[in-house]
């Protein structure tokens, strides 16, 4: 399943006070609803520029602002991204090759370049912060949805958001190695009827009594493609904010010129 950021773009506690079997019971609509956010068009060969602003719980915001650039290759899609500002982490760079395969893991490399060091982001530390972000490193790649029992909220089916029907889907991980992974117990996820484009979404962590919530706050169609413009994710506990980011696509272009040889370890370390 694509995160809104891959978009995802992508995607996403408290302990488990309910038994998985209450909320696991695969639900073939809600399924299809899933596979048709999956499989909607998200674009290719694509250029944007990033702002991330990073708040703490006393409101003090830091500003980090990057580039980002994507390719498909076939049905697997290659992403880079650069740090371009503040000083201390300018040349910092980001590769993921998402993979469609069943059962492949997708592949991640941090470039750190006061070290001169490139990292290759184990399975095992995917569910960790990406870059001090409320975002994991899983949020930054893609999820099958084989992985996942889908369901509708038991209460309530759909819900309107600023004039929006969406349906109200909850997301279960069926093993605890998925859970392992991606950090997250459950997940209930809020898709618009008209494009099946994952607008809200709740994520219960795996650990330390915390609930992140992800709203698209811009969505627009560029070059006909709905691409979230502008998007927040935080992270609370006990109703209270904890952190949150916000993440701004600037000059999103589609159909750019870019070659495979960009999306490799090699430009990662030189970077732009």
């Amino acid at each position: 399943m694509k995160h809104v950021i891959s978009i995802f773009l992508a995607m996403i506690a408290i302990p488990f006070l309910c038994p998985f079997s209450a909320l696991s019971a695969d639900d073939r609509d809600a399924r299809k609803i899933m596979e048709l956010v999956d499989n909607q068009d998200d674009g290719d060969n694509m250029v944007s520029e990033m702002e991330m602003t990073l708040i703490d719980k006393n409101g003090n915001e830091r500003i980090r602002n990057m580039k980002s650039f994507s390719k498909d290759q076939g049905a697997d899609t290659l992403r880079i991204m650069f740090f371009l500002y503040p000083a201390d982490i300018k040349g910092t760079g980001f590769l993921t090759h998402e993979y469609d395969a069943p059962g492949k893991d997708d592949d991640q490399w941090l470039y750190l370049p006061a070290l001169k060091n490139t990292k290759r982001i184990a399975s095992t530390d995917k569910s960790e912060k990406f870059m001090g972000s409320d975002f994991t490193y899983s949020d930054m790649g893609s999820i099958e949805l084989e992985d996942y029992d889908f369901s509708f909220f038991e209460d309530q089916k759909e819900i309107d958001i600023e004039g929006n029907k969406c349906w109200i889907i909850w997301a279960i991980p069926k093993t605890k190695d998925v859970i392992k992974k991606t950090g997250y117990e459950k997940s209930l996820l809020f898709i618009r009827q008209d494009n099946y484009y994952l607008i809200r979404g709740k994520f219960w962590l795996e650990k330390g009594g915390y609930i992140k919530f992800l709203e698209v706050t811009e969505l627009k169609k560029i070059d006909g493609i709905w691409t979230a413009t502008e998007l927040y994710m935080k992270k609370t506990r006990n109703n209270v904010q904890e952190h949150k980011t916000i993440l701004k696509f600037i000059n999103v272009k589609y159909n750019q010129d870019l070659d495979y040889g960009m999306f490799t370890e090699r430009q990662l370390e030189k970077g732009i």
